[in-house]
């Protein structure tokens, strides 16, 4: 695509464009970028092999064995009226 002589002009360019002062800004905030890349990559690959964290329970919650959360049968929602 482009040659050694040409990517040397064009990083150059950059450097009188943006300025001896603003580069290491630039690299620090590429860096920055680049670490948020690879842990959210990380958190993706963990979610989707299964390894990801149990999911929290609050103390008080009411989980039936096997259920998913919801509530028990026989028991009333809240707000729901008393008649059937």
């Amino acid at each position: 695509m482009f040659g050694l002589s040409e990517l040397a002009i064009i990083l150059i360019v950059v450097i009188a464009v943006i300025g001896a002062r603003k580069l290491p800004e630039l690299a620090r905030s590429a860096g920055k970028s680049a670490r948020i890349l690879k842990a959210e990559a990380r958190a993706a690959k963990d979610e989707e092999a299964g390894s990801g964290t149990a999911p929290q329970v609050v103390q008080g919650e009411i989980i039936p064995p096997g259920g998913t959360g919801t509530t028990p049968p026989g028991a009333r929602a809240a707000g729901a009226p008393d008649h059937p």
